[in-house]
This record gives structure tokens, C-alpha cells and sequence, in this order.
């Protein structure tokens, strides 16, 4: 991240210089290179802190609610009943700890196109899987895992953008569910391939800023930890196995009818996670105000890395050194079905959601292009299929004050890089005669 964070500065203060230098003003209030470059710098410092604060409201309410199930006793029926595939993925963490508790909604929630849901589940999972880490400010394998199946997991529905497209008048908004499907799936097992052969690679090494006697305790701690948890049988592999095929079944009646579930979604959420917990005789009031209160800290100490995140990115994007990289790229992803549109919704994907969903409505609002052409489904369907890869490493490794993140930025990389193809491939093959 060093290099990647280096190199987004370097890069874009040489192009905005070599642009101020050779800038010929077009019009009297002409904006100068370097000063459109500080601006945006200014406006993404004060967008992290704003993001930061915005998440403030939907962690405390998330993990306030996660709370109350946990006290329920749901997230340990949960992981018993996901033991069989979770225990194989992440063989590291105890079948019953909280931290397969929170994955598994995190993914859930993620399945569902539950953006706001999904990121507190994660933030939650990735400090229950800290407390497993032997060496604090270094990402474990499992917290590298998580991460690249959390930015590439499977999505049943896209919800924001279906809406999107409804709003904007497509003739088939849902027209997208079956191939952000496909997309993420494909994602998903590249995410996974991964991680599990780069973590060869890249040792679990702590700091070297780390005392030694630091270091041995905690991984003690963990492994006490685990051998009295592993010891709890999980339920049959045919409850999960059935488990799994209700997950899936769902997705024919989420293409069918998913624009009418999709407003029930959150709400019901709420509404079951509550009701659980008094099912249980859980004090729902007194445990939701134990894990709201974990909001606000979580969002200050992830600022930092918000700042240094997205002023990089802004840096890049401003400078022009975006549009250097993308117009010649452009012109030969295009002869494999990737127009420039595409190409800058995939990249723009990982560096910014707030912006790709900008783009996106832009490019679905333009005439020329439109909801329903190939390019209208291919950059949906990369949009619904990808995350901000970028920004999800910042908050989920910043609440945990993770500083070496290893293999995760290039195993994210490398999925968001599959999504892509693999959205290619589907909106040829089912729209490429549009």
C-alpha cells in the first residue's frame, strides 16, 4: 500500500505540473491545472470526514442490532449452521467465534445488495477477527479473505442500481440481476483462488516496531481460544446443505419480484433481529445501546485512512493522469467488447462508489447510450458486480489499525479484474445484438 499510495501522488502532481506549464487558458475564468488539483484535494479531505461521520448513524443502528441477536444466541446457531463451508474457507478462525457470526451476515447482507447493512457486519467481523491476530497491525490471512470475498461476493440483487434504472425509464431495470450473477460469482471464486494462493507469499509478519514478547502472548491467547470453541459439534451437513439451496432458490423470485421486495428488505431486517431478541429475553433496549455506542469510535479511527485514500485518488483523478491512462486503453478494450465507458466504470468502481454511481447515472441519462443498449447493461451490470475496493480496505482495515494490509489490495485488484471479464462475457452472449 506504501507503493500504491506513493505512486498515486508522484504521478498525478507531475501530469497537474506538466499541464500548468503547457496550459493555454480557453476562457477567461479557466480553472489552472494545479488549482483544480488543490481543490479536489481540499473537497476529498473533507469527504472522508464527512463519510466518516455519515457512517456514524447506519453502524450504530447495525451494530447495535447485531448486538441483540448475539446476546440471542442467533450468530452461534448461524455459524453452526454455515460450519461446514465457513470452517473449510476460513480454517483459521473457531467455528463458533462471533467473527463467523458477523461474516456471515456481513456476506448475507452483501447477497442482498445491503451496502449500508453489510458494511457494520464487516467492520464488526474484522474486530472479532483481530482479536484473534497474533500480530496487531498486520492482516491475517483470514482478514484478507474476508475482505476479497466481502468486495466480490455474490449479489442476488443489485438493488440501487434496478432502481436506478426504473427511475430513468429502462424497459428491463431488473434485466441486470442475472448477469451481476454471474459477474460476482465468477468474482467471487477468483477472489478466493486468490487469496488463497498469494497469502503463500506474502508471511504473516508482525512489525518489526513490535517487541517480540508482544507478539507471543496474544497468539497463545488465540490458540486457548480455539481449541475450546473448535470443540462444539456444528449441525448436520444437511441442514446446511439445505441451508444453501434456499439461499439459492431465492434468486428466481428475487429477478421476478425483487423490485417489489427490495423496500421490505431493511425494514424487516430491523424488525426480526429486534423481535428475536425478545424471543430470547434479550434487554433489547440496554444491548442496543451497548453496541450503537461502538459507532462513533469505529468511524474516528477510521478517518486517517479515509484521508489518505481518497486525497490520492482525488490527486490522480484530478491531475488528468486518469484520462492519460484510460483514452489509449480505452480504444483497445474496445475491440473486446469493453467500450471506453466501461473501462472507466470498472476502474472508477474501485476508486470511488459515490462517483461511479455519478457515472453511472450519467452515462444511463445520455441518449446515446441509455438503459437498455449493450453499454447500458455492461456498465450496470459492472457497477452491481464490484466494490470500492479501495475505500473498503480503508474502513475495514482503518477500524482495526491495520497498517500491513499484504496481499489484499492485489487479490480485490484481481477480482474487481474478473468481475469485469466475466461482465463482459454475459452482456455479450444476452445483449451483445442490442
Amino acid at each position: 500500500m506504501n507503493i500504491i499510495f506513493l505512486l498515486l501522488i508522484v504521478i498525478a502532481f507531475l501530469v497537474a505540473a506538466y499541464r500548468q506549464v503547457t496550459f493555454i487558458p480557453d476562457a477567461p475564468d479557466a480553472v489552472l491545472p494545479m488549482d483544480a488539483m488543490t481543490n479536489a484535494v481540499v473537497e476529498a479531505s473533507k469527504t472522508s470526514v464527512e463519510l466518516a461521520i455519515g457512517l456514524v448513524g447506519i453502524m450504530a443502528l447495525f451494530l447495535g442490532l447485531m448486538k441483540i441477536v448475539e446476546a440471542g444466541g442467533l450468530l452461534k446457531v448461524i455459524a453452526r449452521l454455515m460450519k461446514p463451508v465457513m470452517i473449510r474457507l476460513f480454517p483459521d478462525v473457531p467455528a463458533e467465534h462471533p467473527a463467523m457470526g458477523a461474516m456471515i451476515m456481513n456476506m448475507s447482507a452483501n447477497f442482498l445488495g445491503l451496502g449500508n447493512a453489510a458494511t457494520p457486519f464487516g467492520i464488526k467481523a474484522m474486530e472479532e477477527l483481530n482479536k484473534l491476530n497474533p500480530t496487531k497491525g498486520t492482516a491475517t490471512n483470514a482478514m484478507v479473505l474476508f475482505l476479497a470475498v466481502n468486495t466480490a461476493g455474490l449479489t442476488l440483487l443489485p438493488t440501487s442500481v434496478v432502481a436506478l434504472r426504473a427511475q430513468i425509464g429502462s424497459h428491463n431495470p431488473a434485466g441486470i440481476v442475472s448477469t451481476t450473477i454471474f459477474a460476482t460469482l465468477i468474482s467471487l471464486i477468483v477472489a478466493i483462488i486468490t487469496a488463497k494462493l498469494l497469502q503463500r507469499f506474502w508471511p504473516n509478519q508482525p512489525p518489526s516496531s513490535v517487541p517480540s514478547e508482544e507478539k507471543a502472548a496474544p497468539a497463545i491467547e488465540a490458540t486457548h481460544v480455539a481449541d475450546e470453541e473448535v470443540a462444539v459439534k456444528a449441525y448436520p451437513l444437511w441442514m446446511s446443505l439445505l441451508a444453501i439451496v434456499g439461499i439459492f432458490a431465492m434468486i428466481p423470485l428475487m429477478i421476478l419480484y425483487g423490485k417489489a421486495i427490495s423496500p421490505w428488505i431493511i425494514p424487516g431486517l430491523i424488525v426480526s433481529m429486534v423481535a428475536y431478541g425478545a424471543a430470547r429475553r434479550v434487554p433489547i433496549y440496554e444491548v442496543f445501546i451497548v453496541g450503537a455506542r461502538e459507532g462513533f469510535d469505529i468511524a474516528v479511527r477510521i478517518i486517517p485512512y479515509l484521508v489518505a485514500i481518497l486525497v490520492s485518488i482525488a490527486m490522480f483523478r484530478e491531475s488528468g493522469a486518469m484520462n492519460l491512462l484510460l483514452a489509449p486503453l480505452g480504444q483497445f478494450t474496445a475491440t473486446i467488447g469493453l467500450p471506453v465507458e466501461g473501462l472507466t466504470m470498472a476502474i472508477m468502481r474501485s476508486l470511488s462508489g459515490s462517483g461511479a454511481f455519478g457515472l453511472l447515472a450519467s452515462y444511463l441519462e445520455n441518449p446515446a447510450i441509455g438503459p437498455d443498449s449493450y453499454t447500458g447493461y455492461l456498465v450496470s451490470t459492472l457497477y452491481g458486480s464490484s466494490e470500492t475496493t479501495f475505500y473498503v480496505i480503508a474502513v475495514y482495515f482503518g477500524a482495526v489499525q491495520i497498517q500491513r494490509i499484504r496481499h489484499a489490495l492485489a487479490t480485490g485488484i484481481i477480482a474487481d479484474m474478473a468481475a469485469a471479464i466475466a461482465a463482459v462475457i454475459i452482456c455479450s452472449i444476452l445483449y451483445g445484438n442490442i
